[in-house]
């Protein structure tokens, strides 16, 4: 069994940056992919960056050059920095572990993941 937990969420102002972390328990072995999602009301949830065991990440277009999403395997934390924020970045942001087998649908498809943390709101005002 996997555990995820968000933190990191906050309020800024457009322009200013935050920075989110997710802590992962549990055992997470080779071969996986974690991922950042966020919903806003009323839309549905977007994949918005994946890393994989091997280092590789993936981004969706309206955060690219924004956001980065790095890991540390040895603390088991996954973290989203995020610059430039945009009122439409507000959401609550949830972290998201695959741990094989599984139907793998993309590394930004919420389809792929299988392991979900509770979420952290982030609100960003003009």
């Amino acid at each position: 069994q996997v555990q995820l937990v968000e933190s990191g969420g906050g309020s800024v102002q457009s322009g200013g940056s935050l920075r989110l972390s997710c802590a992962a328990s549990g055992y997470i072995y080779s071969n996986y992919c974690m991922g950042w999602f966020r919903q806003a009301p009323g839309k549905e949830r977007e994949g918005v960056a994946a890393i994989d065991s091997d280092g590789s990440t993936s981004y969706a277009d309206s955060v690219k050059g924004r956001f980065t999403i790095s890991q540390d395997n040895v603390k088991n934390t996954v973290a989203l920095q995020m610059n430039s924020l945009k009122p439409e970045d507000t959401a609550t942001y949830y972290c998201a572990a695959r741990i094989p087998p599984g139907r793998f649908a993309g590394p930004l498809s919420e389809y792929t993941y299988n392991y979900w943390g509770q979420g952290t709101q982030v609100s960003v005002s003009s």
